[in-house]
């Protein structure tokens, strides 16, 4: 994992930004759905006014494996920076952005994650600096603050 930021203090500047609390919340609802709803879905017992039947139990173990391709999407949030720019996959979309594109990132108290302001007026969240993380965020918000400014036209981040 010498590409991961997960380790505070990362040397790499160029390190993937993930979020580490909720990756990990993630990881354990996926295990938790799969497990409830199929073993559910398995032993469920016919009741006097409704018979389970086999395409019951697969409709209700499937409810599980739906809510874990949806978890599965949270824990694979990442930002990946290069020398050209950013590509931030956040939980329904993926984006690419050059760094010169990137014109303020904020980061305010209370904010979940930081949003980058780009030149097109448009902004982008960045779901993979998550302020659940704590005082890592904050560093990891200066990293890619850092990047920007040093790579892009961005400016510190407010906040």
């Amino acid at each position: 994992m010498s590409n991961d930021s997960s380790q505070s203090g990362s040397a790499d500047p160029f390190a993937v930004f993930r979020p580490k609390r909720g990756r990990y919340v993630a990881i354990g609802l996926i295990v938790a759905v799969v497990a409830i709803f199929t073993l559910v879905g398995l032993f469920v017992e016919a009741t006097p006014s409704h018979d389970f039947t086999m395409p019951d139990r697969l409709f209700f173990a499937s409810i599980g494996w739906v809510l874990a391709l949806v978890f599965w999407r949270y824990a694979s949030i990442r930002a990946v920076p290069s020398r050209e720019g950013l590509v931030v996959r956040n939980l329904f979309t993926t984006r690419s952005v050059t760094w010169p594109q990137v014109v303020a990132i904020q980061f305010e108290h209370g904010m979940p994650w930081p949003t980058m302001e780009l030149n097109d007026t448009d902004t982008l969240a960045v779901m993979a600096i998550q302020r659940s993380d704590g005082p890592r965020s904050v560093q990891e918000c200066a990293r890619l603050a850092a990047l920007a400014k040093g790579l892009g036209e961005a400016h510190e981040p407010r906040g």
